[in-house]
């Protein structure tokens, strides 16, 4: 699998567990919603007080298993370093996220004014190795 053929999988499965890594070097694990975005980065978006964020100021490293509907069906596992944007410079972001994985929303001003009440940030993450290669 390369790179481009796991991000294909990402733009049609949205159900991810983000692995980030504790201060004592443990994992630690978020059921999240990922996308793609414009320049082929994997995106989530959570809030900048969730734990993942922490890990991930502390080290950028991270994975993401992005499942297919069926629990036992086709995934792809994403690993790279993380960037987090935040808010007001996420916001655009955080509407194309929104777009690419549900669709239009009824009020994005309100949307808006969720993300900023939220205190919502864009994790980007770069992916340098993609995987499975092969099933066991």
């Amino acid at each position: 699998m390369n790179v481009d053929e796991a991000l294909e999988f990402v733009r049609a499965n949205h159900n991810a567990v983000l692995a980030t890594l504790r201060r004592d070097g443990r994992p630690q694990l978020s059921p999240v919603s990922a996308g793609v975005d414009r320049d082929a980065m994997v995106v989530v978006s959570t809030r900048e007080t969730a734990m993942k964020v922490k890990n991930l100021e502390r080290d950028p490293w991270c994975s993401l298993c992005v499942l297919s509907d069926r629990f036992y069906g086709p995934f792809v596992q994403i690993e790279g370093r993380a960037q987090i944007v935040r808010l007001p410079e996420a916001m655009d972001g955080l509407v194309q996220y929104y777009r690419d994985i549900s669709g239009e929303h009824p009020d994005w001003d309100d949307y808006r004014a969720a993300m900023e009440r939220d205190r919502r940030v864009l994790i980007r993450v770069h992916p340098e190795r993609v995987g499975p290669d092969r099933s066991g």
